[in-house]
């Protein structure tokens, strides 16, 4: 084994290792464990998951990718962080705050929470900076007032916990999901082909991916999942059949990737989703200039988190918000619109 190190403590070391063939195992994260003991087995699987693990000079994040004897793997590892995340200067759009919860419209492009390769510039280093020493420790010192999330590019309304009680308060009714409360979430997803109904029901569970460990399956065994649907709007393509719709989706659970998962299992993935609607590309073929432009400009999964309604964690009032879709979807929605 080789291995190297930068000097500076503000740049990656770096790793050499070379597969020997006696590891016990062909698979990447097990190999690197037994060939970088100083580093644990969580760490490496981070490491790869982001990207950090190259073998020919190409990144490789599957940890169960097959590895071969004489293989030389390079692994970058960034300096130490700090163990919190620290305040951030980044804007919010603030649909309302008291002592207690904090209501934001997240935009596209931010990770809540800080983890493997978003160590910094996420929802949390913003209300961090904003909150103040309110948010420490409530849910954990990585996830400080955090009770759900959306994925990076899904926008919408989000709601934080400002203290102890009203974390413990959101965490029950999320953890419900209106089967007994009035707790609501509501999602504008625009998605390939039509239903050809007007609303329904997908109750499937949902697990990790048997072959891509960053990916969610419908998989028996998996975890409840359940998303009731409804068409608001079809559009057609040039041959005048319906390409597209947009759907309204209310959550009864809340599993990773639920509404993404869902929709591609039912034969309509969102549109711009690379992850679960890589295979639809050529329907795209079926749009319009003027939509092929606004869906390549998307560069998206096209969802937005456009209803939440919640009892205040003190007050017991219901309160219930509704956002607008971004300009971004807008400009899809007019597109899709027109046919020519």
């Amino acid at each position: 084994m080789q291995s190297s190190s930068n000097s500076s403590e503000n740049e990656n070391s770096r790793h050499e290792v070379t597969v020997e063939g006696d590891e016990g195992s062909r698979r990447l994260d097990r190999v690197l464990a037994v060939r970088s003991p100083d580093l644990s087995r969580s760490r490496l699987k981070a490491l790869i998951l982001a990207g950090q693990v190259n073998i020919g000079g190409a990144p490789v994040r599957d940890p169960a990718y097959h590895v071969n004897a004489g293989d030389t793997i390079t692994i970058d590892v960034p300096p130490a962080a700090p163990a919190e995340p620290e305040g951030e200067d980044i804007p919010l759009d603030i649909v309302f705050e008291d002592d207690d919860i904090i209501v934001i419209n997240k935009p596209k492009n931010l990770v809540v929470h800080p983890a493997a390769g978003h160590e910094t510039g996420t929802l949390v280093n913003a209300l961090i900076a904003h909150c103040g020493a309110s948010l420490s420790g409530i849910g954990g010192v990585r996830r400080p007032g955090i009770v759900h999330r959306l994925d990076k590019d899904t926008t919408g309304l989000m709601v934080v916990a400002k203290n102890d009680r009203a974390h413990q308060s959101l965490s029950a009714q999320f953890a419900d999901h209106g089967r007994t409360g009035e707790m609501r979430r509501g999602y504008m997803a625009f998605a390939w082909g039509s239903p050809g109904r007007q609303r329904g029901t997908i109750d499937q569970p949902i697990d990790r991916h048997p072959y891509s460990r960053d990916k969610m399956a419908v998989r028996q065994g998996g975890r409840e999942a359940v998303t009731h649907w409804e068409a608001i709007e079809t559009f057609n393509g040039r041959d005048t059949k319906p390409v597209a719709s947009l759907l309204a989706c209310q959550l009864e659970t809340g599993r990773t990737h639920q509404i993404r998962v869902h929709l591609a299992h039912l034969g309509h993935p969102l549109l711009g989703d690379e992850v679960y609607g890589s295979g639809f590309k050529t329907k795209a073929r079926q749009l319009g200039p003027q939509s092929q432009a606004a869906l390549t400009a998307l560069g998206r999964q096209a969802l937005h988190a456009y209803l939440l309604v919640i009892e205040h964690p003190v007050s017991g009032e219901i309160l219930h918000w509704e956002s607008a879709l971004p300009e971004d979807l807008v400009l899809l929605e007019a597109a899709l619109r027109r046919i020519d």
